[in-house]
């Protein structure tokens, strides 16, 4: 008997040549990873705030953080060429 309107049984696996209950555990696992990830983002914005009230500088820190992910010989070269375009402009 056909369960819903497509004329498909809902029980089966694959409906229009789709694995169903693949496709609804894919959603459902990213689903649950974005939960996850508005979560951690709540807990990084609680430590941002923790370090502001300690009188440090949350722009700053945002840098480090950045800088920190990227290889020393990409860094050394991006604050080589800070200096001369600071040069150039007579900073």
């Amino acid at each position: 008997m056909n369960d819903d309107m497509t004329g498909h049984n809902s029980n089966d696996p694959a409906v229009g040549g789709i694995a169903a209950d693949r496709l609804r555990s894919i959603i459902e696992r990213v689903e649950r990873l974005e939960e996850e990830r508005k979560g951690l983002a709540g807990d990084i914005k609680d430590i941002f705030t923790e370090a502001k009230s300690a009188g440090f500088n949350v722009k700053v820190l945002r840098q480090i953080i950045r800088i920190r992910k990227q290889e020393p010989a990409e860094v050394e070269e991006q604050e080589t060429l800070l200096d001369i375009y600071r040069r150039a402009i007579g900073m």
